[in-house]
């Protein structure tokens, strides 16, 4: 039987929440990591994006996060049923959370303007190398100087025996949290021409080639890491 590739539609926005905590390692940690790092760099009057926010997690710890009214939110996202999703769950904020939430398909109608901070967390992976550095490029041209990208990645180790290590270890990883055999490779087989991941010096030398002067490794878990850059 053929796996379809895997889209971002109503069934998966439904579970999606979930199957990060059960499939991403230390999930809540690292988004936890990411916001704490964004707040050192938010400024009056400025923009915080997400990019690729899907089901509104970040968008919703930032509207919380961030007393000041003058910083505004911007959630982007390809697919329709994750922005209703992130719709809902930002209705929940009080008082009523400054969020704006745009359908875009950020390899053909990316627009940033005045960003202090941007988030883009599981998004780069999904976008075609064709694509990456115009993205990253649009990016770094919409942040403010000082301001800063945050982005967590799944990456490929640095030769194909630590590749092959890590990836076995993440298939232990999402085994323990009750995945079958036949789960984990149904999904391995519908990522596979989807999830694109590079490695951790390909992420860095795209972000340095795009403009950004520091770039720093914030956190590593076998095949995935979290990357700060600042403009």
């Amino acid at each position: 039987m053929k796996i379809e590739d895997f889209k971002f539609d109503e069934n998966v926005a439904r579970i999606f929440d979930d199957m990060l905590n059960r499939s991403i390692p230390l999930y809540a940690e690292t988004q936890s990591m990411a916001l704490r790092l964004a707040f050192n760099f938010i400024r009056k009057k400025s923009c915080v994006y997400d990019i690729g926010c899907s089901t509104g997690t970040v968008l919703k710890s930032l509207a919380q996060m961030i007393p000041d009214s003058t910083v505004k939110l911007i959630g982007l996202d390809n697919s329709k049923p994750m922005l209703d999703e992130a719709r809902k769950k930002l209705q929940l904020v009080k008082p009523k959370a400054r969020g704006e939430l745009l359908f875009k398909d950020i390899t053909r109608e990316l627009e940033v303007k005045n960003a202090s901070v941007i988030i883009m967390n599981y998004t780069l992976q999904f976008v075609r190398p064709l694509y990456r550095e115009l993205v990253v490029r649009q990016l770094f041209e919409g942040m403010n100087k000082n301001g800063c990208l945050i982005m967590i990645e799944k990456v490929l180790g640095n030769n194909s025996l630590f590749n092959r290590m890590y990836i076995e270890l993440y298939y232990a990883y999402k085994r323990e949290r009750g995945y079958s055999d036949k789960e984990i490779n149904q999904k391995r087989e519908a990522l596979e021409n989807v999830l694109i991941p590079y490695r951790i010096d390909e992420n860095f030398d795209l972000l340095k080639k795009c403009g950004f002067q520091t770039v720093d490794l914030f956190f590593k878990w076998y095949n995935f890491a979290g990357i700060i850059a600042i403009k």
